[in-house]
């Protein structure tokens, strides 16, 4: 690739591009850009996850040779919303784009989103739902219901009405981005939602169509899971922020977790088992349950794999032992001081399930 500009040149656009195990994409995307952002001074940012393909290692050989090519390379640090951030923060740009090094993003309909930048807006959005843009040819079906959930949900936190709140190809001065930072989440896959939902007054929004193209190289990285992460984001932005989004996702799975435990229960009491052995087996399963979910979805970027993994399930027995105990005791206390026994039973859950939470964080998936 031959730089069509020179490397002293003050960049006016920042492409941040986030990855993992994107090394067949990256030199693709970078020499895309220079074919369509000929005549403007940019930069590509790509903000490595510490990839085990050795992505950050091609992005860092392609930046000896155009330097307007830079690698962020994360270590111990993982999340797409995490790596955006601080690549745009990085910049120093007026303006900075973000998308994704799969290639599915058209990268094209970059000068057409400048270009309303120019005009005045303030961000601008490629859109998969407005006339001339589609999302059929790239996403699975799971993907096509997680982005049509997102849009739905979005609708009650929002600021700035969006189409396509859940895109991942979106462009907006850095400045916005400067005065929001503070207020955006580095967990999970919502960054447009979550600066939607940050900016203290309604943005100048623009949408421009675009096709979500079908990925080349390398596997999809959203699952079944970036529905429960957005679920999770939608409740911490209604709550003002109050309630962490990490303990929303540890209060669902403790949810799921109960309709285990009654279905083993109901299981083990078919099968002949009497009460207190199919109780105890219910439980233990149930515990085990929700480590393992805990430890995919609401722990995930501190993932214990190996011998870590059933330590940590060792002491989250422990834990979620001791949780019990508060839970009943503090229930028996308010019953026996004549609490209605609803309220009783709530207020030991919300301490069982607050103190599982914390001491789970502090000691299982410490950081």
């Amino acid at each position: 690739m031959t730089p069509t500009q020179t490397a002293t040149a003050a960049p006016e656009l920042t492409v941040v591009v986030p990855s993992y195990n994107e090394r067949d994409n990256v030199p693709e995307l970078a020499r895309r850009l220079d074919h369509v952002l000929s005549g403007i001074a940019w930069e590509m940012i790509v903000v490595d996850d510490d990839s085990p393909d050795g992505t950050s290692a091609v992005v860092k050989a392609l930046s000896r040779t155009d330097p307007r090519v830079r690698c962020i390379r994360r270590v111990g640090r993982r999340g797409l919303a995490g790596a955006c951030i601080e690549g745009m923060l990085a910049s120093s740009a007026p303006v900075v784009a973000v998308m994704d090094a799969d290639l599915q993003h058209d990268e094209t309909i970059l000068p057409a989103m400048l270009a309303h930048i120019r005009d005045g807006r303030e961000l601008v959005v490629a859109s998969r739902n407005i006339e001339g843009g589609s999302k059929t040819e790239g996403l699975s079906p799971i993907r096509q219901a997680i982005s049509d959930l997102g849009r739905k949900l979005s609708a009650m936190i929002l600021r700035a009405p969006l189409s396509d709140p859940m895109s991942g190809f979106f462009m907006l001065k850095r400045e916005l981005v400067e005065e929001i930072a503070p207020k955006l989440s580095t967990a999970g896959f919502k960054i447009l939602a979550d600066i939607a939902a940050s900016v203290p007054r309604a943005p100048s929004v623009a949408e421009v169509p675009f096709v979500f193209r079908e990925r080349v190289h390398g596997e999809s990285k959203l699952d079944a899971k970036v529905a429960l992460d957005y679920l999770g984001f939608v409740l911490n932005k209604l709550s003002g922020g109050l309630i962490p989004l990490r303990f929303i996702f540890f209060a669902l799975v403790g949810a799921s977790g109960l309709l285990v435990h009654m279905l083993v229960l109901y299981a083990a009491l078919r099968s002949g088992v009497g009460f207190e052995w199919s109780q105890t087996l219910a439980t233990v399963i149930a515990m085990t349950s929700n480590f393992a979910i805990n430890n995919e979805v609401t722990y995930r970027d501190g993932r214990l794999r190996g011998s870590k993994f059933w330590v940590g399930l060792a002491l989250f027995y422990v834990v979620c032992s001791i949780g019990a105990l508060g839970n009943v005791g503090v229930a028996s206390w308010l019953y026996s001081g004549h609490a209605q026994w609803w309220v009783a039973g709530i207020a030991g859950a919300v301490m069982g399930a607050v103190f599982n939470y914390a001491a789970s964080s502090a000691f299982v998936w410490r950081r």
